[in-house]
C-alpha cells in the first residue's frame, strides 16, 4: 500500500510539473516576406531561436553580437536550420553607448527597412558596470535598449506599420524603481528586477509616443527559460539550478513562442503598449501601469544617454 501511494504521488507530482511547464504555441501562420527584422543579441537562446523561426517565415533577419567568433557560428546555424541565406550578422556592444550609436549609423546606411525590432539583448543578475559607468543590468537592459530604439525610431516610422518587441520578465513585479538611485547595484537580483520593470515602462511610453505613427510596441515575458546564465556561478550552484530548471523551466523554443506571436499576430494591434506571456495579453500589477512613472523614466533616460547629441543621426536616417 505504501509503495502504491508513493508511485501515485510521484505521478501526480510529474503531472503538476508538466502542467506548470506547458506553454502556448504560436499558431499564426503569417509569413514575413519582404520584412526586415532586427534582433539584438540573436546569437544564442531566445534570440537565436526567434531568428530561425522568423527567417523560416521569409523575413530578412539581422542579428547582433559582441563576440564575432560566436556570432559567425550562430549565423551558420541559423541559416542552416531556417534554410534561408537572408540572415545577416552585425557587431554591437549593448554595454557601450558609443557602440550603440555606431551600430545604428551603420545599420541606417546599409538597411533601408526596419519592420520589426526585437529588443532581446540583456544581462542576468550581475554586479558589474557598463563602459559608461551604469550598473550592468540597468545600463544594458534598459538604457541600451532605450538608446538603440530611439535612434532607429524614424526608420520604424517610415516602414509603418511596424513593431517594437521588448523582452522583459515576470520578475518585474517584485521591485519598484527608485528615482534617487536608478543606478542601484547592490543586490544583483533586485537590480535585474528593476531593469525588467524599466522595460515595461519603456514599452508603454514608446507605445504612447508612436501610436500616431503606426509603430506598435509591446513587452513580452517569454517564461522562465532554462539557459546558460548559471555558468558564472559555482559548480554546486549550477548543479542545484540544473535540477530546478529541468523541473520548472522551459526550453528556448518554448520561450520563443510569445516573441514570435508578437512579431506576426495582429492580436497585438489591439493591445499597443501591452504585456504578453503565453501568446496572450496579460494584466500588470497597478504599479507597473503608472503612466507618470513611465513618462518620468523616459525623460530621465534621455538625459542619462545624452539622446540630444544624437539628433543629427536621427534626422539623417540615411
Amino acid at each position: 500500500m505504501y509503495a502504491l501511494v508513493t508511485v501515485l504521488s510521484a505521478l501526480l507530482f510529474v503531472l503538476i510539473l508538466r502542467r506548470l511547464k506547458r506553454k502556448r504555441v504560436c499558431l499564426d501562420p503569417k509569413r514575413l516576406d519582404g520584412k526586415t527584422v532586427l534582433i539584438t543579441d540573436g546569437t544564442s537562446g531566445i534570440g537565436k531561436e526567434t531568428a530561425i523561426a522568423l527567417a523560416k517565415r521569409g523575413a530578412r533577419v539581422i542579428i547582433t553580437t559582441q563576440d564575432e567568433e560566436k556570432g559567425e557560428v550562430a549565423l551558420r546555424q541559423i541559416k542552416r536550420e531556417s534554410v534561408s541565406m537572408n540572415v545577416k550578422l552585425m557587431s554591437l556592444n549593448m554595454a557601450n553607448l558609443q557602440s550603440i550609436r555606431e551600430f545604428c549609423k551603420d545599420f541606417l546606411q546599409k538597411e533601408k527597412r526596419l519592420d520589426i525590432l526585437i529588443n532581446n539583448a540583456g544581462v542576468p543578475a550581475v554586479l558589474a558596470w557598463t563602459d559608461n559607468g551604469f550598473s550592468m543590468c540597468f545600463g544594458v537592459n534598459h538604457l541600451g535598449t532605450f538608446l538603440l530604439t530611439n535612434l532607429l525610431t524614424e526608420r520604424l516610422k517610415s516602414c509603418s506599420p511596424s513593431r517594437v518587441i521588448t523582452v522583459t520578465s515576470d520578475v518585474h513585479k517584485y521591485q519598484r524603481l527608485d528615482f534617487t538611485d536608478l543606478n542601484y547595484n547592490i543586490v544583483p537580483l533586485f537590480s535585474y528586477c528593476r531593469s525588467k520593470l524599466a522595460n515595461i515602462y519603456f514599452s508603454q511610453e514608446l507605445a504612447r509616443q508612436m501610436e500616431r505613427h503606426g509603430v506598435t510596441s509591446c513587452a513580452v515575458h517569454p517564461g522562465y527559460v532554462a539557459g546558460d546564465w548559471t555558468l558564472q556561478f559555482s559548480i554546486l550552484f549550477r548543479i542545484v539550478m540544473y535540477v530546478i530548471t529541468s523541473m520548472f523551466f522551459i526550453s528556448f523554443k518554448e520561450g520563443t513562442q510569445s516573441v514570435i506571436h508578437c512579431a506576426v499576430s495582429d492580436d497585438i494591434l489591439q493591445h499597443n503598449g501591452g504585456y504578453f506571456s503565453d501568446c496572450k495579453p496579460c494584466r500588470l500589477r497597478p504599479h507597473a501601469q503608472d503612466t507618470g512613472i513611465a513618462k518620468k523614466l523616459w525623460e530621465i533616460s534621455e538625459i542619462m544617454v545624452d539622446l540630444s547629441s544624437s539628433g543629427d543621426l536621427m534626422k539623417a536616417q540615411i
